[in-house]
């Protein structure tokens, strides 16, 4: 793998976690809307669903 290669996967790793514990902060600061693991872990699927397949391709 290149270096260009591996610095853009920790970077997209890092975006997605980053999503994923905005998304559980805010189920967080508001628990009668959702419980906070389950929408950030929601979140991290999300955003592997769309990004998967375009690695993929």
């Amino acid at each position: 793998m290149s270096s260009l290669a591996l610095v853009v996967a920790v970077l997209l790793v890092l975006v997605v976690l980053m999503f994923a514990a905005g998304l559980a902060y805010v189920a967080h600061r508001h628990p009668a809307w959702v419980a906070p693991l389950t929408l950030g872990l929601l979140g991290a699927g999300l955003v592997a669903a769309i990004v998967v397949p375009i690695v993929v391709r």
